[in-house]
């Protein structure tokens, strides 16, 4: 998926090192990885309607849903219902 400009294929580290030099320039932090770019397309493509669970298994190349529904499958409502609460305890604005 990733090659050097002669073809040859980059390895994991390469592809990893190429991603985090990306998100670090983009001011998310060195500490991203690759794979979480399949952990949110799975978690966004679940949480929007009408699209099949085993369409979204085909999408990230697995032969079953059993990988997406136990291990990528986020669930982001829930958490960004909670987080915005917590922050709601934290900052408290007050009237002028």
């Amino acid at each position: 998926m990733f090659c050097h400009e002669g073809g040859s294929p980059f390895d994991a580290a390469q592809v990893r090192y190429g991603f985090q030099k990306i998100a670090k320039a983009a001011g998310l932090g060195d500490g991203w990885v690759p794979r979480e770019l399949r952990h949110t397309f799975v978690s966004l493509m679940s949480n929007h309607g009408g699209v099949a669970i085993e369409k979204i298994s085909d999408l990230v190349g697995h032969s079953s849903t059993a990988i997406i529904e136990i291990i990528y499958r986020h669930e982001l409502r829930p958490v960004i219902r909670d987080g915005a609460q917590a922050m709601d305890k934290i900052i408290v604005f007050k009237s002028a």
